[in-house]
C-alpha cells in the first residue's frame, strides 16, 4: 500500500499523461497499466475551457487520483501561481512541485523548489518536489514538510536509467516519507531496479509514451514494478566471491 498524507494506492505506478500518439492509445495505456494516480501539467492541459479537448473524458473519473505539475515554472512564485489555478478548477489537493532551473538538463532549481514546498505545505496542499538525487536537499524538503519526494533517476525524458544507485539509496535510507522515483526511467528494468532499492514508487511517462507499443510498456512497466517490490521485500541473497553449489553434499552418491 503506497500512502501519500491522507491517501493510499494498491498500485505503485504513477503514469505522465503526456507525449502520446493519440488520446486512445493513451487511454489503453492507462487502464492496462492499473495506475490510480495520472499526472499532467496544468499549463498544458484546457482545464478551465469546456469545449476544449481533455483527455479526462475519456477516462472514469472516480478510478484515478489526479496529480497536477507545475512544469513551466521557472520560480517558486510560479509554482505556487500554478498550484492554486490547479487546486481551484477542483482536480486535486495534490501537486508535484516542478521548477525547472536549466533548459538544456531540465533539472530542478533547488533554491526554487524549496521556496515553493515550503509555501505550499503552508497553504494545505499534499506536496511532491521533483528534485535531483541530492541527499541534502532530499532531507532539506522533507524538514519542510512535503508528503513525499520525488528524485530523478536521470534527466528527464532521457530514458538513461538510474545513473546514480547510491545517492538515490541514500535518500532511501533517510526518508520518513514515500520517495517516488521521477524522471529518465527508460525500460521495466530500470524501474525494477528502483523499487528494488527500496523506492516506494515511481513516476514515468515517455518511457511508456515513446515506446513503440505505449500500451505493452504500459503493462511491462506495471509488472516490473510489482515484481521489484516484491523482491525488495523478499529481500536478495547476498552477493558472493566464489561459486556456492545449490545441491546439499550430503547423501551424495559415492563410489
Amino acid at each position: 500500500m503506497l500512502k501519500i498524507g491522507p491517501y493510499s494506492f494498491q498500485s505503485r505506478l504513477l503514469l505522465g499523461t503526456g507525449k502520446y500518439p493519440n488520446y486512445e492509445i493513451q487511454k489503453n495505456a492507462v487502464e492496462i497499466s492499473e495506475a490510480e494516480i495520472l499526472t499532467f501539467a496544468v499549463r498544458r492541459m484546457n482545464i478551465f475551457e469546456p469545449s476544449q479537448p481533455n483527455f479526462l473524458e475519456l477516462l472514469e473519473p472516480s478510478k484515478y487520483t489526479l496529480l497536477p505539475n507545475t512544469a513551466g515554472a521557472k520560480t517558486a512564485e510560479e509554482a505556487v501561481r500554478i498550484a492554486k489555478l490547479a487546486k481551484a478548477s477542483g482536480l486535486c489537493d495534490m501537486i508535484k512541485v516542478e521548477v525547472i532551473g536549466c533548459d538544456k538538463t531540465l533539472l530542478p532549481d533547488p533554491v526554487e523548489t524549496l521556496k515553493a514546498t515550503e509555501e505550499l505545505v503552508k497553504e494545505g496542499f499534499i506536496v511532491l518536489p521533483y528534485t535531483s538525487d541530492d541527499v541534502v536537499l532530499a532531507r532539506k524538503l522533507q524538514e519542510l514538510g512535503c508528503h513525499a519526494i520525488m528524485p530523478g533517476a536521470s534527466p528527464i525524458g532521457s530514458g538513461q536509467g538510474i545513473i546514480n544507485p547510491v545517492n538515490l539509496s541514500f535518500i532511501i535510507e533517510q526518508a520518513e516519507v514515500p520517495v517516488i522515483v521521477d524522471a529518465g526511467i527508460g525500460s521495466p528494468a530500470d524501474a525494477a531496479l528502483a523499487m528494488e532499492l527500496g523506492a516506494d514508487g515511481v513516476l514515468l511517462n515517455t518511457a511508456v509514451a515513446a515506446a513503440k507499443d505505449p500500451v505493452k510498456m504500459a503493462k511491462a512497466m506495471k509488472l516490473a514494478i510489482e515484481a521489484g517490490r516484491l523482491g525488495f521485500e523478499a529481500g536478495r541473497m547476498k552477493k558472493k566471491r566464489y561459486a556456492t553449489a545449490s545441491s546439499p553434499k550430503e547423501g551424495m552418491i559415492t563410489g
